[in-house]
């Protein structure tokens, strides 16, 4: 018997109807089917007279807040700069979507919704916290401070006029063009995105306390990005853009590379934020390591980052340190390869008690390796961390007689101190997703997922599940000793206090944000994950409650990580996705095949 559509398959569940006409649905959506698309009008009219109506109508550091509060046609283009350029954007988009019928139409719709709403409360949050309320009376003559609350209205109409069509299946563009034309759309698409990378980073400035200000303009701006990007999904462009560029795979990952050198010659070719990017970097190629044990094989890790901090003390301890006990000095690539193999030894002695245990007993025997080698760190034993002391004094790192800490300048463009650390950490981490692309592809990769599904299962189809769960934590392991070595040589001194328990959870969410299994999967969640809490800094002590909501939230709405694995997906969002089930096919006549 073969299931066909509208009919489940035997033994499963039946799906829910998402995709229901609106003639047959029932309840308070049903009466809202009629009047959808005026209310979608209605919304994105608000938005954009909300964009052009006074937001505040005092005085602060020395300007009105925000630019151009009032109307000065004469000044920019629309009248508007800014996070009110970002509405009255989406205002005009969902007026002309609501009155044009596109494939997605709703999906798009809800996003744009969303977006109007992030970026009006949060701009009217600060005013009313700082002016006195919306529509304070501030001013001499009296005026009213009405545009944060119509676009907000505005924001609510689009959301509630959307329920009213259902959700629709995301369109699927199955158009192919000349494979020239591909890589040139591809070549644009990445650039767009270098772009958007750096206008998030310096957004709201590089992170200062006193300056609630910025949190609220980077995190006005991250609503729009948001936005933005859940209307351009919704629409099919980046279900596209992701087929095209595994069309191209080669292509891609030279063109992505090429961006994240160019990083530096955009707005975030700072000191500060190459420090950053660099930090992220380290923890990036860490957790790709971290995603061989927990994403590919299944094997619960708490205390990863110790091989981290085993890679960092050897290179402190062989690269000429003042507080050295050995005294030599060994070249910066020696030292990277004694270092990895060192925390590849440890990997293997700490994956020999996986042959006996499993799951929750994993990771208690891994969170007592983090906390003793926390412990032997701290208490010197050997004299070869320091303890309390840390090993100071790591040389930096140089080429040519120039340190990777010095600025650099060629003609007349000067580039930061730091940059060329950015270069190097960029070019690891390339190496490292080359190496675990190659693992995932290959015969021990597919054990490490069949080790995850089902041990016992694989270990009865002649899988050897001992040796290659070893392998599992010692290349895992490797992986994050060459991060350590650059990672002491970054910051010039090492300390156990930068391997405590919460960098192995830090390491851990990384992963799973970012998608198990999934090679950037764990550079977009390392990403984030340094990223937010920098750019919240200026909230102060609500900083980690506004950094632990979001991430709730991405958890609630994106369990199987902002870049799932196909398998995630399945296992994870089943009744979520965005396709419809599958139908049968002449050539298999089943579902699902």
């Amino acid at each position: 018997m073969t299931a066909t559509q509208g009919t489940p398959a035997p033994g499963t569940a039946p799906r829910k109807a998402r995709h229901a006409a609106p003639a047959e649905r029932s309840g308070w959506s049903a009466k809202l089917a009629g009047l959808a698309t005026p209310l979608r009008v209605a919304g994105g009219v608000l938005t954009v007279i909300g964009t052009y109506l006074p937001w505040a109508t005092f005085v602060l550091n020395e300007g009105a807040y925000p630019a151009q509060a009032t109307l000065e046609f004469f000044t920019v283009p629309f009248g508007v700069t800014g996070f009110r350029l970002h509405l009255l954007l989406f205002g005009v988009a969902a007026i002309v979507l609501s009155l044009v019928q596109v494939p997605g139409r709703t999906r798009m719709l809800r996003g744009i919704g969303w977006g109007v709403v992030v970026v009006s409360a949060v701009n009217g949050i600060w005013i009313t916290s700082e002016g006195g309320g919306l529509g304070a009376v501030t001013a001499a003559d009296g005026a009213f401070a009405f545009g944060a609350f119509v676009a907000l209205v505005g924001g609510v109409l689009l959301l509630v006029g959307a329920r009213g069509d259902g959700v629709e299946p995301v369109p699927v563009w199955e158009r192919q063009f000349n494979p020239w034309v591909e890589r040139l759309l591809l070549l644009a698409v990445f650039a767009l995105l270098l772009l958007l990378v750096s206008a998030v980073l310096t957004s709201g400035g590089q992170g200062s306390a006193a300056n609630v200000y910025a949190g609220a303009v980077f995190l006005s701006f991250l609503g729009a990005v948001g936005g933005l990007l859940a209307a351009l999904h919704a629409s099919g462009l980046l279900s596209w853009v992701t087929a095209a560029s595994e069309r191209h795979r080669g292509f891609s990952v030279l063109v992505l590379l090429a961006c994240a050198l160019l990083l530096p010659l955009t707005g975030a070719g700072t000191e500060y934020w190459m420090t950053v990017a660099a930090n992220i970097g380290v923890y990036a190629a860490t957790a790709i390591g971290l995603n061989i044990v927990v994403g590919l094989a299944g094997l619960l890790d708490l205390g990863y980052v110790a091989f981290l901090g085993i890679g960092a003390f050897v290179a402190a301890n062989l690269s000429g340190a003042t507080a050295s006990q050995f005294g030599i000095a060994l070249p910066f690539p020696l030292v990277m390869v004694i270092s990895a193999v060192i925390a590849g030894i440890f990997g293997a002695i700490v994956g020999s008690p996986t042959l006996r245990v499993r799951g929750d007993y994993l990771a208690i025997v891994t969170l007592a390796f983090g906390e003793i080698f926390v412990r032997t760190a701290q208490n010197n034993i050997g004299g070869l961390t320091g303890g309390s002391n840390a090993i100071p004094g790591i040389p930096p790192v140089s080429l040519f007689g120039t340190a990777f800490n010095d600025e650099i300048v060629i003609g007349a463009l000067e580039l930061p101190p730091g940059v060329l650390y950015y270069v190097l950490i960029v070019l690891i981490v390339a190496a490292v997703m080359l190496v675990f692309a190659h693992l995932k592809n290959s015969r021990l990769g597919r054990a490490w997922i069949a080790i995850r599904e089902d041990e016992d299962a694989a270990r009865a189809m002649g899988v050897r599940t001992g040796p290659i769960k070893i392998l599992a934590f010692l290349i895992g392991a490797m992986l994050a000793g060459l991060a350590g070595a650059f990672f002491a040589h970054k910051t010039a001194t090492v300390s156990y206090e930068s391997f405590r328990f919460l960098e192995s959870i830090t390491l851990l969410s990384a992963v799973i944000l970012g998608g198990m299994g999934t090679i950037p999967g764990a550079v977009l969640g390392a990403s984030i994950l340094f990223v937010l809490p920098e750019k919240l800094r200026e909230f102060s002590d609500y900083r980690l409650l506004l950094f632990g909501i979001a991430l709730v939230l991405i958890m609630r709405f994106r369990p199987q990580g902002l870049v799932p694995d196909r398998h995630r997906r399945a296992e994870l969002a089943p009744e979520s996705l965005d396709e419809p089930p599958p139908l049968p096919t002449a050539s298999t006549g089943k579902a699902g095949q």
